[in-house]
């Protein structure tokens, strides 16, 4: 099965529709069979039925999901790809483009997406506030979700708009979120999400979505261009991973992908001249594997 599954991947990372394109390339290349384990090119007959027989709906969304990801993470790498990547799956794509929401439509249903996973995650968060406490915590957490749900929108601006669209009471204003979080170390920031992410797990492990999201990804992941200043942060906003003059801060990034909404376990900021960013990857690396031995 194994075996099969790196043969159906090939297939799909080329975007062949039928075998006979599969068994050509395999006959042209007999080193690749031999990377494979394969002491000769199987037939036509033999791929199909084990396509449409062994491979159940669900094993098959899977060779579809890891191969469009293969192909999107390398091309993000500047590898050259054998085919143009789908953004989302074919089964999302066939639903029509009619069935995409509009932005409107996804901020109609934020609210109550907020509510939702903020009744499991805002509970990992806390802020040190000493006897500020007229807002409510969770205010604050709403407000963060708020901004991070909407494009280029500023704090102060997020805050005005975040009182007249929250049911609470009370909400905390620009300049007061700002250095609330700004208070927070990287290391405090860190624990805080792994403990949500895992309260969010334990919520969501029995579900089938859960499980056609069952592949783990790491990757460098960097934010946009930074224009100001970088005096003094030279070794923390590092530049692309294009070969550009542009310079922006950079993640290290363990996530769940696959057909469900991506979900970040971990992540922790690239440094220059870090002497941990090689053992940090072999360290996630062993997490993923412990991760999927737990989920399977």
């Amino acid at each position: 099965m194994e075996t099969l599954f790196r043969l159906f991947l090939l297939k799909e990372c080329h975007g062949w529709d039928h075998e006979t394109a599969l068994i050509e390339y395999l006959t042209q290349h007999p080193d690749l069979c031999d990377q494979l384990g394969l002491e000769s090119v199987p037939d036509q007959s033999t791929l199909w039925r084990s396509w449409h027989h062994r491979f159940t709906a669900t094993l098959q969304d899977t060779v579809e999901t890891a191969a469009r990801t293969i192909l999107i993470k390398a091309q993000n790498a500047g590898v050259t790809v054998p085919r143009e990547p789908n953004r989302q799956s074919r089964r999302h794509c066939d639903e029509g483009p009619e069935s995409d929401p509009d932005d409107q439509t996804v901020l109609k249903q934020a609210e109550t997406v907020t509510e939702r996973v903020g009744d499991v995650a805002f509970q990992a968060f806390s802020l040190d506030r000493g006897e500020c406490c007229e807002i409510h915590e969770n205010a604050y957490w709403g407000l963060q979700t708020y901004l991070g749900l909407r494009e280029n929108l500023a704090v102060n601006e997020g805050a005005r708009s975040f009182i007249h669209e929250s049911n609470r009471d009370r909400t905390p204003l620009g300049h007061a979120h700002r250095e609330h979080v700004r208070d927070l170390s990287i290391e405090q920031i860190r624990k805080m999400y792994r403990q949500a992410v895992s309260r969010l797990l334990d919520r969501v492990a029995d579900t089938e979505e859960f499980f056609r999201a069952g592949i783990v990804a790491i990757d460098i992941t960097e934010s946009d261009p930074f224009t100001g200043d970088r005096t003094d942060h030279e070794d923390e906003i590092i530049g692309t991973k294009e070969k550009t003059d542009e310079y922006a801060y950079q993640w290290a990034t363990v996530q769940l992908v696959g057909n469900a909404v991506p979900i970040v376990l971990d992540a922790c900021p690239v440094r220059k001249g870090a002497p941990g960013r090689r053992s940090s990857r072999t360290s996630w690396t062993r997490q993923r594997r412990l991760f999927m031995l737990i989920t399977s």
